[in-house]
This record gives structure tokens, C-alpha cells and sequence, in this order.
């Protein structure tokens, strides 16, 4: 990658993790809170299990976007952690936090799935 896309790249890195900062304020809805009626502490209850799954993909996607960050002081951006191959730019564009080449990543996805259905399969038979 030339430095101006790099340069892109942390800018456009940086708009991402200044947003997720900002939305700080989520955390003020994951309290729990007491309804007198049990369809309005339902929907509390649904309403703060959202909040509480978009703040852990936040969390996921703000380590995902400090750890591009770092690569790209590195001058390892671009290149897959696992095969040391180039990322693909059109990847690269979609998901700029990317830390594998499309074949890893889905082989690495593909291991996980396998893992969690051994995992499923194991507490079923206990």
C-alpha cells in the first residue's frame, strides 16, 4: 500500500473507533431496572440484552480497529497473521481491520464452527 492509502486507511480507522468512543453513553442502559408490570420488565429485560450484544461487538470491533492501528505503525498491515500473504485490497476496504487473507479466515472460521459444534455435542451427551 502506498502512505496516502495508509494515511486513508488510519483516518478512516480512527472515524470508526471515535464513534464507538462516543457511544459510551449505552453503558447508562444496561442497568437493571424493576417494572411493575411483567410485559414492561420483559421488554426492559430484551432491551438491555440488545444493548449489552451491541456493546460487546463494539468491544470486539474497538480491539479489531487498535490492532490494525498497531499493525499499521508495524508495516505489517495488509499482510495475513497466518500465511504472511498479501490481504487483498478489496477485502481490505470492506473490512480494514482485517488480520487474515480471505482462504485463512475462512478456514479459521470453519475450525471455530467445528469446535463449537464438538462443544454443543459435549454438553448434550453430559
Amino acid at each position: 500500500m502506498t502512505k496516502s492509502e495508509l494515511r486513508t486507511v488510519t483516518a478512516s480507522i480512527q472515524a470508526r473507533l471515535a464513534a464507538i468512543t462516543n457511544n459510551a453513553s449505552k453503558r447508562d442502559e444496561i442497568v437493571i431496572q424493576q417494572a411493575p408490570d411483567p410485559f414492561d420488565e420483559v421488554q426492559l429485560n430484551s432491551e438491555r440484552d440488545l444493548t449489552i450484544a451491541l456493546l460487546n461487538h463494539e468491544t470486539v470491533l474497538f480491539r479489531n480497529l487498535k490492532a490494525a492501528l498497531r499493525r499499521i505503525e508495524d508495516g505489517s498491515y495488509g499482510l495475513c497473521a497466518q500465511c504472511e500473504e498479501g490481504i487483498s485490497a478489496k477485502r481490505l476496504a470492506a473490512v480494514p481491520w482485517a488480520e487474515r487473507c480471505i482462504r485463512c479466515q475462512e478456514a479459521a472460521d470453519r475450525d471455530r464452527h467445528k469446535s463449537t459444534e464438538t462443544a454443543g455435542d459435549l454438553v448434550d451427551a453430559a
